[in-house]
């Protein structure tokens, strides 16, 4: 099974991608999301691993709309518990650097412990595993990555502080995404949707009021606004659900009496 993921070997997605394929799966790594979305949408990877949003740092809001443009469905999510790593080239103390990089919200995550260290400058870069692996192959003295412990095992790199994130309890969710809708193997509890509401007073509070009523519990809520439309919105609605038919009950009330309507997945529900 080719697996599509965002980043190099020693990234999170490469570490979810064995944790749920195994060994023996064939992982293609990409530099974007969207190269990831693109590869699953051709049938070049059967399934794409995409982070969409975490507990600390919030929603990834532009993979919602790669899942919207490229025609994708959601077959699974996952939560990974998430531990960041300070490290660089052997034989160097924290004294020593002078610059960090790593993926945006790797340093967001990190902005307490970084804070005790006005010195180093924080660079932004496109993904937590490449940085480990630029260190090693150019041989970068006095520049740290944060990212995982397996990056640090792969390339080589000494850590000079461990789980420096600034939540504990910090957890990403990442989504498994398919060209074509999939068979469950569990009844699904959950959905993740797209509602476009009419410009009227009060859309959003009588939809939000009806699916309360339809015992619908949102667990995510973003906005977009609509590039051929100023001034209108389209809503990213995750919500799960006890009951099948007061679910189904809700769907055909959004279709008839709130706007376009488009579900992007139907899945179980993997938050512990």
């Amino acid at each position: 099974m080719n697996i599509a993921i965002q980043g190099i070997p020693g990234s999170f997605h490469h570490q979810v991608a064995l944790l749920n394929y195994g060994k023996e799966a064939q992982v293609l790594p990409f530099m974007s999301f969207e190269e990831v979305a693109k590869s699953v949408a051709s049938g070049a990877a059967e399934v794409g691993i995409m982070a969409i949003e975490n507990s600390i740092a919030g929603a990834i809001l532009p993979n919602y709309d790669l899942i919207d443009r490229y025609e994708l469905f959601i077959h699974e999510e996952y939560y990974l518990p998430i531990s960041h790593q300070f490290m660089a080239l052997p034989g160097q103390t924290i004294a020593d650097i002078s610059e960090v990089r790593s993926h945006p919200m790797a340093l967001l995550q990190c902005k307490t412990f970084l804070s005790q260290y006005p010195q180093i400058q924080l660079i932004d870069d496109l993904d937590t595993a490449s940085v480990a692996k630029r260190i090693r192959e150019e041989r970068l003295l006095g520049v740290a990555a944060i990212a995982s412990e397996i990056a640090a095992a792969t390339y080589g790199l000494e850590i000079l502080a461990p789980h420096i994130q600034t939540v504990q309890d910090n957890f990403t969710r990442f989504i498994f995404l398919t060209k074509e809708k999939t068979n469950q193997k569990e009844a699904p509890n959950k959905v993740s949707f797209k509602i476009t509401i009419r410009n009227e007073a009060g859309g959003l509070a009588k939809l939000l009021t009806m699916l309360a009523d339809k015992n619908l519990n949102l667990s995510k809520i973003q906005s977009i606004p609509l590039m051929d439309k100023p001034w209108d919105y389209a809503f990213f609605i995750d919500a799960e659900f006890a009951a099948e038919q007061a679910y189904q009950e809700a769907v055909e009330q959004m279709k008839a009496g709130y706007g376009d309507l488009k579900i992007f997945g139907e899945y179980r529900s993997r938050k512990g």
